[in-house]
Parts: C-alpha cells; structure tokens; sequence
C-alpha cells in the first residue's frame, strides 16, 4: 500500500524511511551485489532489480508469510535487518550493507514504516529476538524524529506530507501498538491531523468522501484511490494485516462539523465502494509520455481496495473486487512478483478467502518460491501486529480455511502515482 514503492518498482517513474547508536545491523550483513551484476541477496525475496522496493517487497512477503502461519527464514530476517542505517531509518534498498549510511542515502519513511510492521511481526519467531526488537524501536525513533509539523510524512525525511507515506506509519504505529494520537509532531498535531486535511467533502463532485494524494500548487484536493484506499485503513487505526470488520454496514459518506479520522475513513470506504461498484477494479491513468493512453487495471490498489472496505465493516461490497482479483490477476502476479503475492494473500485474509485456492492460483505457494524457504508454520507461531493480537484470526484461519497447520501477512507492485 505504498504510492511510492509499487510506481517505482512498475515503472522507475513514481512512488508509492530511527536515531539510535544501539543499532548496528548494517555492519553485520554480508556485501550485496548491485543489481547490475546480476546477482542479487540469497536473502532478498524476488528476481527483480531491487533497486526501488527492495525493502518495501521483502517487508510485504514477511507480513503475507506471518499471516498464512509461516515464519520467513532466518536469512531472509537477517537481509532485512541489515539495510537498516545506523539511525534507524531504511533506505529503498542498499546494494552494499557492509557500508554505512551516509549522507547521500536517501531515508525511505515508507520503506522504514513497512520494515517496522515486518520485523514487529517476525520478531518473535526469529533467530535473533532481542536486535529485531531493537531495529523497531530504531525505526519507530526516527519515524518520530522526521514528522513534519502539521503530524505527518513525506516520502522522504523533510518533504511535504502525502496521505500514502502517512497512512503507512500510521500502520506502523498499529503494528507496534502506539495510539496514532500519542504520535505528535513538535505542535502538537497528530497524524490524524495530517490526514483529515486531505479528505474530500461529501459534498466534492468528483470524489465525495475520497482522499487526496497531496493538494495541487493551488491547494485543490482532488480524489485519488490509492490515496483513499491507504488513508482509509489509517483512520480505522489499522496496519496492512487487517482483519475483516464485524458487523457489515453499508459504507455511507456523512459530514461532520468536528470530522473525526473513523468517519473520514468510512466516508473514504463509501468513494472505493462507489467507484468499484462497476468494473470491480480500479484503473491506472497512463505514465506521462504514454503512446497509449487506454486506462489499464490496477491489480494492487484493487486489492488494497478490498483490505480498505473490510476493514470498515464492507467486506460485502469488497466481494466483487475479490472475485474480480481472482479471475484476473495471476498474469500481473506472476509478473510483479513476491509484493503482489503478498498484495493478493492480504487481500485474502481480509474476506476470509481461501489464499491456495485464489482462482487457478496458490497464493501462498507462489510467495514462499519467491524467496528463501521459509519455516514451516507450527501451533507456536503468531501474528504479533499489535491491532491483530486479539481478533482470533489466526485460530479462524486454521478451522475455517484449512491452509496451515499452525498459526500464523500494502504500493511491484499496485502501480501507486503520485
């Protein structure tokens, strides 16, 4: 769910990154060869150039692994924990980990806030407990110390506030069991506060209730999906595993004098079952410079789509959009590699849905190939998101699916723009 990550990683065009000298994982990695050797990390999950998501695809593949009862190998933890710099943020993907962070490296908030939400739930499981932990506090630090003032976040450290990069801290502080309100930048605003200032009234023709990705140079907020999708999980306080909402109610967009960031987040699940409502998917306008400008589906941000309208109680009119996913997206899966996997299993859990029976498609499957062998899951593994410790998923999983014998899981990925 990351505007910055999956554009990037589709096309090198678009987009969707903690202070502590505790932590020193980058000089315990081994070297990885830059992408044009050919050779990448044993670790690293995927084929691809990992140039542009490296960390955001590897943090997708723990999170989907987590949630179907696996635990990623301990290589794989190892890799992730070493592109970690020595402040705690983590860059899109260092070729060569054995070498500090310097100025030069560019600090991902959304790269950081994933690698969060991954390692928070692999950690206890892993072969090194105590510096996993220690690279979340990290990470969880810098995520802090880099809030703009209106209380949410840029792509980078510094840069304007955008809905995508704030939701998926905001999914971080989920994972780790903060209260986004107890999140305040140096004024006092919250990343609430940052994200109700891009949500469209339900009075706005062309987006009643969505979200903007940011304001235009003329501060006009005009509606974006993805943008909606990512900000909607947020203002439900949800990371990206999250759960189907109980009961159902009908997504509904409704005003407040006084918005609050759940009524936001429900008028925002009423724009994406709106727009879905149709097609079942969601489409991704033309790269600047395109010869063909025909709209193309957006495979990820539908299933982002999806895991949004669950979340807020809609999972009945995330349904088509499932169904569509399934019939449709083994190409773009196949294709975009281990985040779309992962994309599509989240998608899963989120309707309760079979993910080894994904249409022609085991999802579960496909994402373990992509990477190192992963453990094999067993009744002593768990989900450690913290907004997920208590929703007896994982015990539904086991009964109600059947997929896995024990217990066990959002931007190549969807296409997000800017």
């Amino acid at each position: 769910m990351n505007t910055v990550r999956r554009a990037a990683a589709t096309a090198l065009a678009a987009v969707a990154v903690l202070g502590t000298g505790a932590v020193g994982q980058a000089s315990a990695a081994a070297p990885s060869p830059t992408p044009s050797t050919g050779k990448l990390p044993a670790g690293l999950y995927g084929t691809k150039d990992p140039t542009y998501d490296g960390v955001w695809r590897q943090s997708l593949s723990f999170l989907a692994q987590r949630a179907t009862g696996y635990q990623p190998a301990d290589q794989a933890v190892e890799w992730l924990l070493g592109q970690q710099c020595d402040d705690g943020a983590f860059p899109s993907y260092r070729a060569d980990a054995t070498k500090p962070c310097d100025a030069k490296t560019m600090r991902d908030t959304n790269a950081t806030a994933a690698a969060v939400q991954a390692l928070a739930a692999v950690r206890r499981q892993s072969a090194a407990p105590e510096k996993a932990d220690q690279a979340v506090k990290a990470g969880s630090d810098w995520l802090r110390s880099v809030q703009n003032k209106d209380g949410g976040w840029g792509y980078g450290a510094g840069g304007a506030s955008d809905a995508n990069s704030t939701s998926v801290v905001v999914g971080a502080l989920a994972a780790t069991g903060v209260r986004p309100t107890a999140f305040t930048s140096a004024e006092g605003r919250t990343p609430y506060d940052a994200l109700l200032a891009f949500a469209l009234p339900c009075s706005d023709k062309e987006g009643p209730g969505a979200f903007a990705y940011q304001p235009d140079k003329a501060g006009k907020l005009f509606a974006n999906a993805d943008a909606t999708a990512a900000a909607t999980l947020a203002g439900l306080g949800k990371s990206m595993v999250a759960t189907k909402a109980s009961p159902e109610q009908a997504p509904t967009c409704t005003d407040l004098s006084k918005p609050t960031s759940e009524r936001a987040a429900l008028n925002g699940a009423s724009y994406l079952a709106k727009t879905l409502a149709t097609t079942h998917h969601l489409v991704q306008p033309p790269m600047p410079g395109a010869t063909d400008t025909a709209e193309q589906p957006d495979f990820g941000n539908t299933a982002d789509a999806v895991v949004a309208l669950s979340a807020a109680g809609a999972s009945k009119e995330a349904m088509p959009a499932l169904e569509w996913l399934e019939k449709n997206s083994a190409a773009w899966a196949k294709e975009s590699g281990p985040a779309a996997y992962a994309q599509l299993i989240l998608a899963a859990r989120a309707t309760e849905t079979d993910p080894r029976k994904f249409g022609s498609v085991d999802l579960v499957e496909q994402l373990n190939a992509a990477g190192p062998a992963p453990k094999s899951p067993d009744t002593s593994a768990s989900s450690t998101t913290a907004d997920e410790e208590d929703s007896g998923f994982d015990l539904w999983w086991i009964i109600g699916i059947g997929t896995v014998v024990g217990v066990g899981i959002g931007f190549l990925l969807s296409g997000r723009k800017k």
